[in-house]
């Protein structure tokens, strides 16, 4: 499972990253720290993410 959740987590990591850049530009934080924040954040909440993704996937 571990293997799994790695290769997850690249895709997952990226696209929350992505994300909450997008939405921290959306809402008008538009300098180099909040943008950090938020890209930090998406993959920080990306760990757990891909490991219950992984989960899901191997129930199966």
């Amino acid at each position: 499972m571990i293997r799994l959740a790695t290769v997850l987590y690249s895709i997952v990591g990226t696209s929350l990253a992505g994300t909450f850049v997008i939405a921290s530009l959306t809402a008008g934080y538009d300098t180099l720290v909040p943008i950090l924040i938020a890209a930090a954040a998406g993959f920080v909440l990306a760990l757990p993410a891909s490991v219950l993704i992984a989960r899901a996937i191997l129930r199966r």
